[in-house]
């Protein structure tokens, strides 16, 4: 349920190991390509595998469910206005699936959630189909095997290696009773090559929550370091290379904010779930929500100083080398240095065909790299792709360069 970002690399591999697998999406665009054997997202090797996965004839898309042994739901799980996690897409694919449940099913929930949204799921499927029984809701162990079956097993793998890590990475399954995770536990040994971890539920949804809390957490070190190497007059990356060289400490890099699907969004999980108890979340937040304003500050002070400026923005997508443009700070700041007026705004992004709307509305720019450093006074490095890194340096001693990121750091 769901052939976005996890869905789509999900259901081809797992054709691709032998599995029958009925893919559904609310997009007909999206079903169609997939039906032609082409994709809608970049991921290296994908292509290959959705062509060889539909002409084999092992899957196939739709945009209704049907009956299976298995159900992944693999959704988003937004938040609302006030950081309020949206469950929206979970219950309506739970809901959408209900009618084709059959006893001994199971039901996995992939996408990160917050703590007691597998509870939910089985809540849901019991208050849809109140003739079936759900494991650990009253079933005994002599029907267990009759019950359905509801576990969750968060996604844990990385834009750009997708494939490989659904295979190799281990992987966390709880489920709402014993016999659920055993029976999520017997699905996932069939296909990964790496550990499967088992415990319940909630721990599950609160262990793939802290993973990447851990790194927003650490982003936000950085990020608050070089708002103080700022204030202070120092390099931020010479002091970042300096402290790094003791044996434990290892500090990231800063860059423009946290963007994608997961750093940016599933702190607020946590926070939301026990606001008393997650200060340093929720500092750790607020410092990244903060930057991309802090770039626009530097960027209004340089363009204050030209006549019609233009500005170039290297980089839309949340990371190097990927076209995932989900929350990305990038992004936001090229917005609102548009929306602000502060000069013509160029875009440089080698991952994308088309600008957001948003952009082109505000009257962004998408253009190349040389066309871009021929024509900008202001280049701002966003992103760290690798086709940037290549940029003359003599081209950029003639510009004023912000550099959020350390692309052009030797």
């Amino acid at each position: 349920m769901g052939l976005g970002y996890i869905g789509l690399p999900t259901a081809s591999l797992l054709a691709s190991k032998g599995f029958k697998v009925h893919g559904v999406d609310v997009s007909p665009h999206v079903v169609e390509t997939i039906n032609a054997g082409r994709i809608h997202i970049r991921e290296p090797e994908l292509d290959i595998l959705v062509k060889s996965a539909v002409q084999s004839g092992r899957l196939q898309a739709d945009t209704q469910p049907a009956p299976a042994d298995v159900f992944i739901l693999a959704v988003p799980t937004p938040f609302k206005d006030g950081y309020e996690p949206d469950l929206t897409y979970v219950e309506s694919a739970t809901r959408a699936i209900a009618p084709y449940l059959a006893p001994g099913n199971l039901v996995i929930l992939e996408s990160t959630s917050p703590v007691g949204t597998t509870e939910l799921v089985a809540h849901w499927i019991a208050e849809t189909r109140p003739d079936l029984r759900v494991s650990g809701r009253g079933s005994s162990e002599i029907d267990a095997p009759e019950a359905i079956h509801v576990a969750h097993c968060p996604e844990r793998v990385l834009p750009g290696q997708i494939i490989r890590e659904l295979v190799d990475n281990d992987r966390i399954v709880g489920g709402i009773d014993d016999a659920s995770t055993a029976a999520a536990a017997d699905f996932y040994h069939l296909f990964v090559a790496g550990e499967v971890l088992v415990t319940d539920s909630r721990t599950a949804e609160l262990a793939k929550l802290t993973e990447n809390t851990f790194r927003d957490v650490n982003i936000a070190l950085a990020n608050e370091l070089s708002q103080i190497c700022d204030r202070l007059g120092v390099d931020v990356w010479d002091l970042i290379h300096l402290a790094n060289h003791h044996p434990r400490v290892n500090i990231l890099r800063p860059g423009p904010g946290v963007g994608g699907h997961c750093i940016a969004v599933d702190p607020w999980f946590i926070i939301h779930s026990a606001p008393e108890q997650a200060q340093l979340i929720r500092a750790a937040r607020e410092v990244n929500n903060g930057k991309p304003g802090q770039v626009v500050a530097k960027v209004r002070a340089k363009a204050a100083r030209i006549q019609s400026p233009t500005i170039a923005c290297f980089g839309l997508a949340y990371k190097p080398d990927i076209d995932d443009l989900r929350e990305s700070p990038a992004l936001l700041i090229t917005r609102q240095l548009a929306e602000e007026g502060l000069g013509r705004v160029l875009a440089i992004e080698p991952h994308i065909e088309v600008l957001p709307s948003s952009l082109a509305e505000a009257g962004v720019t998408l253009c190349g790299i040389n066309e871009a450093l021929e024509e900008a006074d202001i280049v701002l490095g966003l992103v760290a792709h690798r086709g940037f890194r290549k940029v003359s340096r003599t081209v950029l001693q003639e510009k004023i360069v912000i550099d959020t990121c350390g692309l052009w750091r030797s």
